[in-house]
């Protein structure tokens, strides 16, 4: 195998290998089961900075005690409508699963559940919550805070985390709507991986500890990433830190533990999750030939020059996913010998070739 070559796997394959390494850190294999499918699912669509590449990271944090493998998970307070949630740290995957399952349950009864969460952990790729949602015909929605590696507008140090946000909207014969956004130009897990493949960063992403503009990801790693548009983005991470963070009696603003640098207390991760039932609102098949009607007029809007297609939220992750189902799903050297050494550790069989020898 070459050193510097992309190798593909079987996504099947990769998610029983990541679920195997989670049990022997004592998660149960449902819990494990689903956290691998939420980290291979963002490989499918494209979303690497949120995939396999986050596996060491876990399995250190779970070694050291600062995530739950088997948390009681509970809820302090609720109405028909809302609840608030204790994920006793245990990994935010499977407490947010969990808000998300409840929150539907409240929709089909008030026609709208809203699940705040504290004490949770690191959850990957926010639209993995939301599109459970569109298998029980419904929106989904969800939010989280992060720590802090995003400067606010006109600072030139990280204050708030990249703070997601995802809505996802069912459709008839059209693809769902999905949308997934980091509060920053770009996501930190983008810039963690263009460092790990030594590969520049655009210009507008980040700044340096200095405060300067960088296209250098080990430099941003030590600064900061910039809000997307400017003052826009910054008080909308504001104003998710206050709803996922604040009001729900998390952590928020550079008090959320640093996933990678802080190895000494647990996150305290906030989250939201949202559903709104369709059919209280709207009859669903009338709805969703709306948003079909909806999908069809924007992509028919003329293309501006030197663009090929008009496309909506999640339609290339969708297209991403069709494909790396077919040919696997790419890894490079660097995250092959992450996963290899995993293996090692804790004797679980690789799923491919071994890394070559340094």
């Amino acid at each position: 195998m070459s050193s510097h070559r992309t190798e593909y796997f079987s996504p099947s394959r990769l998610k029983e290998f990541c679920s195997a390494v989670l049990q022997k850190l004592e998660i149960p294999p449902q819990d494990a089961d689903l956290i691998t499918e939420a980290l291979v699912r963002a490989n499918l669509r494209g979303v690497d900075s949120h995939g396999v590449i986050r596996m060491p990271v876990y399995v250190e944090r779970l070694k050291k005690g600062l995530v739950n493998p088997r948390p009681r998970i509970a809820i302090l307070r609720e109405t028909t409508a809302m609840a608030l949630m204790d994920g006793d740290n245990g990994s935010g995957q499977v407490v947010a699963a969990r808000a998300m399952e409840l929150a539907m349950t409240k929709a089909r009864e008030s026609g709208v559940g809203l699940v705040g969460i504290r004490n949770s952990t690191h959850f990957g790729a926010t639209a993995f919550f939301t599109m459970m949602a569109l298998k029980k015909e419904m929106i989904g929605i969800a939010i989280a805070n992060s720590y802090a590696t995003v400067a606010p507008w006109g600072s030139r140090a990280p204050y708030f985390g990249t703070n997601p946000m995802s809505i996802a909207v069912p459709a008839g014969q059209e693809l769902p709507v999905v949308l997934d956004m980091a509060t920053s130009v770009a996501a930190w897990g983008k810039i963690i991986l263009a460092a790990k493949k030594g590969e520049s960063i655009p210009a507008g992403w980040a700044i340096d500890s200095d405060g300067e503009v960088t296209t250098d990801a080990s430099k941003a790693l030590k600064g900061a990433l910039l809000p997307f548009g400017g003052p826009k983005g910054s008080g909308i991470a504001l104003l998710i830190d206050v709803l996922a963070g604040v009001l729900t009696g998390a952590a928020f603003g550079p008090y959320v533990g640093d996933l990678y640098k802080n190895m000494e207390r647990p996150q305290g991760v906030g989250q939201m999750m949202g559903a709104i039932d369709i059919s209280w609102f709207s009859d669903v098949d009338e709805f969703k030939n709306r948003i079909d009607r909806m999908i069809q007029e924007i992509k028919s809007v003329p293309s501006a020059k030197g663009v090929n297609e008009v496309l909506l939220p999640g339609e290339i992750e969708a297209r991403t996913q069709q494909r790396r189902e077919a040919e696997g799903i790419p890894l490079t050297p660097a995250m092959i010998n992450d996963l290899y050494q995993l293996g090692l550790e804790f004797g679980i069989p690789w799923c491919g070739a071994p890394p070559p020898a340094h």
